[in-house]
Order: structure tokens, then C-alpha cells, then sequence
């Protein structure tokens, strides 16, 4: 009797020995699980941050509504001179459109673009649909504060000196009080193919300067035949 009671104490001890053990190892086991499915949610959290942080404060071009009449002076094809000539630029509401349309509009900044021809190869112009990163309209002509009961203004621009050569057209947009882009107008049409005119940029060079240069070219020809010429006389003389 005495061995079966010390076999059944020794059994009962082993029997809580493991359901300690068992325990144990399922407390491992559940710490394991949520220290796993803490990294899991901390990491969905930061991915899904990274795929919203892009997107604030993003402004499409695609997403605005061309709302403003814009017009300018020059014709189709006109081609015009850095530094001399100049440009009148009229925006405005359009007016078939329902009140309150413009009700977000503050700001008004007219831009000068290029061209589709002048952006070929040229990835320093490339239009892209995120306008913090298009590159189609980097001159700015002029910014103004816009006024519901005088939608419509004109300004008169000299193209500046610096602006390169090539085929342009003229976009404004209308900024809200947060200077975001809210809506368009432009010159041309939605394919930016027509009313597109040329800048012909400034050589740096001058009428006068080209004078003088050739001046000075034919001078020195005439003074370098005439050292040689006097060079063979003084020969001639001391034989």
C-alpha cells in the first residue's frame, strides 16, 4: 500500500509538473503570437503611411476643371524677341458658368508653357499629372489676387531675356487660401496644338559689337600682310 501511495503522489507531481510545463509554453507561445502581430500591425501602419504621405496635399492637373477664359496678344505662329517684345494676357471666369463657382478662387497666377514640340527629348519639360512635379509651365508672368465683382483682368508682360527659345502657349491658375490649385485656363486647347506662338531668345550679341569685330578681323589681316610685306622689302634692300 505504502508503494502504490508514493506512486500515486509521484504520479500526481509529475501530472502538475507538466500542466505547469504546458503552461509555461503556451504563455511563450501567446506572447510570441501578439509580440508577432504587434510587428505586423506597426508594419501595415507604416506602409500604409508611406502610400498617404504621397498623396497629401497632391494636386492633379487632371482633377481640376478649366473654368478660366484666358486670351493673349500674339497670333498663331507670331514669333516673338526676348527683351523686346510684349505680351497682353486677359483671364477671366467663363462666364456661361453657374455662380459661386469661384467662390475657393484668392489667387490668380498666369504662367507661360512650353509647347508638346518644344518638350520633346527634353525631360526637364516634361508634363507630368502630379503639379509639383510638371515642369510644362516654369516662366511666371504675373500673379494677382482675384475679385469675385472683377473676375476679369489684363496684364501686359515683356518676355523676359532669359526665356529660351522655343514654341510656347499661356496657362493660368486660380490658388485657394491654402495656394492650391483649384482650377485652369489656357490659350489652347486641351491637345495644347493651336494659338501656340514662338520666343526667339537673345544671342547676348550686338549689331555694333559684330561691326567692330569684323572691323578688327580685317585690320589685323591688313596689318599682318603689311609686316610681311615690309619684312620682304628690308630683305631686298640688305642684299
Amino acid at each position: 500500500m505504502q508503494v502504490t501511495i508514493h506512486d500515486s503522489r509521484t504520479f500526481s507531481f509529475l501530472a502538475f509538473g507538466d500542466l505547469l510545463q504546458k503552461c509555461y509554453l503556451y504563455s511563450a507561445r501567446k506572447e510570441k503570437y501578439l509580440a508577432m502581430a504587434a510587428r505586423a500591425l506597426l508594419l501595415a501602419s507604416l506602409v500604409l503611411s508611406c502610400f498617404l504621405l504621397p498623396c497629401y496635399g497632391t494636386v492633379l492637373f487632371s482633377s481640376l476643371q478649366r473654368t478660366l477664359a484666358v486670351t493673349a496678344s500674339p497670333t498663331s505662329g507670331q514669333v516673338l524677341k526676348g527683351g523686346v517684345d510684349k505680351i497682353t494676357v486677359t483671364w477671366g471666369l467663363n462666364q456661361t458658368l453657374a455662380a459661386g463657382t469661384d467662390s475657393t478662387y484668392k489667387t490668380i497666377k498666369v504662367k507661360l508653357c512650353y509647347a508638346p514640340i518644344s518638350q520633346v527629348d527634353r525631360g526637364w519639360r516634361k508634363t507630368v499629372d502630379d503639379l509639383k512635379k510638371d515642369r510644362t509651365c516654369q516662366n511666371d508672368i504675373v500673379a494677382r489676387p482675384y475679385s469675385p465683382a472683377n473676375s476679369t483682368a489684363q496684364f501686359e508682360w515683356t518676355v523676359e531675356r532669359d526665356v529660351p527659345t522655343a514654341t510656347y502657349f499661356i496657362r493660368a491658375y486660380a490658388y485657394d487660401a491654402d495656394e492650391k490649385e483649384v482650377a485652369y485656363g489656357q490659350t489652347t486647347d486641351a491637345h495644347k496644338t493651336t494659338n501656340l506662338f514662338q520666343v526667339q531668345a537673345i544671342s547676348g550679341r550686338h549689331a555694333t559689337m559684330d561691326i567692330c569685330s569684323i572691323c578688327f578681323s580685317v585690320f589685323s589681316v591688313v596689318s599682318l600682310f603689311g609686316f610681311f610685306y615690309n619684312e620682304k622689302r628690308k630683305a631686298k634692300r640688305s642684299q
